[in-house]
């Protein structure tokens, strides 16, 4: 293709932009609810408080500004974990603050080892690489880190494709500890000797089941098996996820240490049960009339519709600006920078409606996302529980429709039934007849 020339602007750098964050919901507290089981050999005591662990001043006062007051279930269980050296894989539901329940922990040891970035250096040798699917995702966990470490001498950096090479590679030799990357640019990066590896202390996967399946199971097994890679004995594995299908899980224990803990908060692979869930049977010829039928029933309200190919997302989006709904897309062949206009666009509410592909799919954390359509239902569960995991996050309420066509769609019947179920919703009975059948 083209050479890449897109230079994505620089993240604003005064304190209160670093520290934006929305509200928590009406239902914040109820996350305590949840049941938790902590499945390995020793597991620490689970933290009740922020003030209860021994952070660092810089490090707590940061905690605050960023908004977090309590620990939610999975921080609780996954902060002491971390803290205690231990390898961990961790499955809790969209949500519910798993990018933080990494990062404190990891930026706490950072700076209990006085870890400082230098500029100096050609090769960069960061002590944490967090990776994961979406360069939207990477993004956001990136500006996630600069909150903890404000005011401190570590650096993160992000890197990820559709955006020029010469510019990851400036980023990275500005000073790195903390390389947030995508597994495309992380591997190009490390073979031009840009990063060296033999200081990794900490390897972490965000969606863990995406970044070990059929997408990027040979990417991640490539970088592990790097010559100055640390072995997994010789560095700390996190996983992180909503869903952690079994053999997903059998697979991840070639990375992690033999005495890895698993925390479930909830059930495994669990929805959210902030979201309530409607599934309409809709045939393919009659999900325009559905569509636009509803969007005008809710008004301006942010609504996030997946469809399930590119070019469909660019025809719905087009067709419902002809019928006077703004609405813009997002999908794998846009260039970043459309990608990253899209969002923008969606985000402010200049466009209310955002039809996207499954690359939306994981993690995007947009604040007041009231609705989520599906007006094509993915092929697998566990991308459904992502889906709709866009609404209903830190404790607020969403709702989510999802057009069920009998033709394609039969079988998603039985584990719809258990998902809506296991999140106390009301299952349609003609859904119990398709799965019988």
């Amino acid at each position: 293709g083209p050479k890449v020339t897109y230079v994505p602007p620089p993240p604003p750098d005064d304190e209160q932009a670093i520290f934006a964050r929305y509200q928590t919901g009406i239902n914040f507290d109820k996350y305590d609810e949840n049941i938790v089981e902590v499945s390995g050999l020793d597991p620490p005591a689970a933290l009740m408080s922020f003030a209860d662990t021994n952070m660092c001043h810089t490090l707590t006062v940061n905690i605050a500004k960023a908004g977090y007051s309590k620990p939610t279930p999975v921080q609780k269980y996954s902060i002491p974990i971390i803290l205690a050296g231990r390898d961990l894989m961790a499955c809790a539901q969209t949500g519910s603050g798993k990018t933080a329940a990494f990062l404190v922990p990891v930026v706490a040891q950072m700076m209990r080892d006085g870890v400082t970035a230098s500029s100096f250096k050609e090769q960069q040798e960061p002590e944490c690489i967090i990776t994961a699917p979406t360069r939207e995702l990477i993004n956001q966990i990136f500006l996630e880190a600069r909150k903890f470490v404000y005011g401190t001498c570590i650096r993160p950096v992000v890197i990820y494709g559709g955006t020029q090479t010469d510019y990851s590679i400036r980023q990275v030799k500005q000073g790195c500890n903390i390389l947030c990357a995508t597994p495309g640019r992380l591997l190009d990066i490390i073979e031009r000797g840009k990063i060296g590896l033999h200081n990794v202390k900490y390897l972490v996967l965000d969606e863990a089941d995406r970044m070990l399946d059929m997408g990027f199971g040979a990417d991640m097994k490539k970088l592990v098996s790097f010559p100055d890679m640390p072995q997994k004995d010789r560095r700390q594995t996190l996983m992180f996820s909503a869903t952690f299908p079994e053999e997903v899980q059998r697979l991840a224990g070639e990375f992690l240490k033999t005495d890895f803990l698993f925390v479930v908060v909830g059930h495994v692979g669990g929805a959210c049960s902030d979201v309530q869930q409607n599934i309409l049977q809709v045939s393919q010829y009659f999900k325009r009339d559905k569509l636009i039928e509803i969007l005008h029933s809710i008004g301006n309200e942010r609504t996030l519709v997946f469809v399930d190919t590119k070019k469909k997302a660019d025809f719905i989006a087009c067709f419902l600006c002809q019928e006077n709904i703004p609405a813009t897309s997002i999908h794998g062949d846009r260039e970043q920078r459309e990608r990253e206009i899209a969002l923008r666009d969606f985000r402010s509410g200049k466009c209310p409606v955002l039809v996207a592909t499954s690359v939306a799919a994981r993690g995007l954390d947009i604040e007041s996302v009231q609705h989520v359509i599906n007006f094509d239902l993915p092929s697998t569960i566990e991308e459904y529980v992502h889906r709709i995991g866009r609404t209903g996050r830190c404790g607020n309420t969403g709702k989510a429709v999802g057009f069920f066509d009998n033709n394609s769609d039969g079988h998603l019947a039985q584990p719809l039934i258990k998902v809506l179920s296991d999140a106390q919703q009301e299952v349609p009975v003609w859904l119990t007849e398709v799965a019988f059948e």
